[in-house]
């Protein structure tokens, strides 16, 4: 059940935020069902793609998943105060020095370099936990497929505590792309030199993909509705809707201009409502003159620039528009991938972007 907001309330803040957990919550079981044989993870990086951690991960523990991910040493420290028996994993590695703050915190490394691994191995003596990241295409951290294959057997390894190999898709929501076929060969002949280690290749759109599943699936972004098969039908549930309040209501006549710069021009007698968000709130600048949001379950254009506060819509075509009246953003038709790209970017940006100053509604 949604708690209960006042229209005060949310007219303080400009605009509502609405995060159905119990969607997330679905999401989670939907794709752990997609790969029997294995357990399922989740990512939470970014306070849980902008859904809050401390919301979020509770939700996630009661539905039973527990293994979790995040970037950075100081959102584990965060997950830890969510999740305080969780196996939490910090996918950007040991950063130099900062192994005895992992250590307090019971959090688990993704050690990507030989440097990492021996600063980690001196510490933990076997005893304390962590993962080791296999590059195997992204060139971004990880490990070389020839220099992790080097190191299976090494002393290192077991002083390390390593107890889960992992690597990460370069294209896998584009199942026909032949990268696929060439990261799940090569992860396979890593897996294959350290038996009786769990292995994890599967993020979001690898759940989708044949041979890529392992010990532990790792989806993030599909957990929060994000679409993990474009091109095909959404099989996730939205998770996120953006509602704002007008502002104001207005009528121009033919050539008059709105916003910064006059960017707009009516072609005609127009109506014109103005909404409390802007991209101080993280609705996107870019999304100016290209974007829509719903009045009434119409789509109205997004006019003109996007300021920091306010945008203006052209409402001639809803009635429903007055002082005070909804619209929606993200939701409806208007789900978070549309709306990334509408603003010539993805989906991902528009969740871990959206700001503080709405009131947040949590969905039971």
């Amino acid at each position: 059940m949604a708690e209960a907001r006042p229209a005060t309330e949310i007219g303080a803040h400009g605009a509502r935020l609405t995060i159905d957990l119990g969607a997330i919550a679905a999401n989670w079981r939907s794709l752990a069902a997609r790969g029997p044989g294995s357990a399922c993870a989740a990512v939470v990086k970014a306070d849980a793609y902008g859904c809050g951690i401390g919301r979020v991960g509770p939700t996630l523990w009661t539905a039973e998943c527990r293994t979790f991910f995040v970037a950075h040493l100081s959102e584990g420290i965060a997950a830890r105060a969510a999740l305080p028996e969780a196996e939490i994993y910090i996918l950007n590695g040991l950063p130099p020095g900062a192994a005895a703050a992992f250590a307090a915190h019971g959090l688990r490394p993704v050690l990507g370099s030989v440097e990492e691994l021996t600063e980690w191995a001196a510490l933990s003596a076997g005893r304390l936990p962590a993962a080791l990241h296999v590059d195997t295409g992204m060139n971004r951290l990880g490990l070389p497929v020839p220099d992790a294959l080097d190191l299976a057997g090494d002393t290192r390894i077991a002083a390390a505590g390593i107890d889960l190999i992992l690597s990460h898709f370069v294209s896998a929501e584009k199942p026909e792309d032949l990268v696929n076929a060439r990261q799940i060969a090569d992860f396979a002949r890593v897996r294959a030199a350290y038996p009786g280690i769990r292995a994890s290749l599967a993020n979001s759109s690898g759940v989708f993909l044949d041979g890529a599943h392992h010990d532990l699936l790792r989806p993030g972004y599909a957990l929060f509705g994000g679409n993990p098969t474009p091109g095909s039908a959404n099989p996730m549930r939205p998770v996120v809707r953006l509602e704002a309040l007008i502002a104001q209501v207005r009528d121009v006549e033919t050539g008059a201009t709105a916003g910064y710069n006059g960017r707009w021009t009516a072609p005609r007698p127009s109506r014109l409502a103005t909404l409390s968000l802007g991209y101080a709130d993280g609705f996107p600048r870019a999304i100016s003159g290209r974007g829509q949001a719903l009045v009434g379950g119409i789509p109205c254009p997004i006019l003109g620039l996007v300021s920091m506060d306010l945008i203006i819509l052209d409402v001639t075509e809803a009635p429903a528009a007055k002082r005070g009246a909804g619209a929606v953003l993200i939701g409806d038709s208007l789900d978070i991938d549309a709306v990334g790209r509408s603003a010539g970017t993805i989906g991902y940006e528009i969740l871990t972007g959206l700001g503080s100053r709405y009131v947040r509604t949590y969905v039971d």
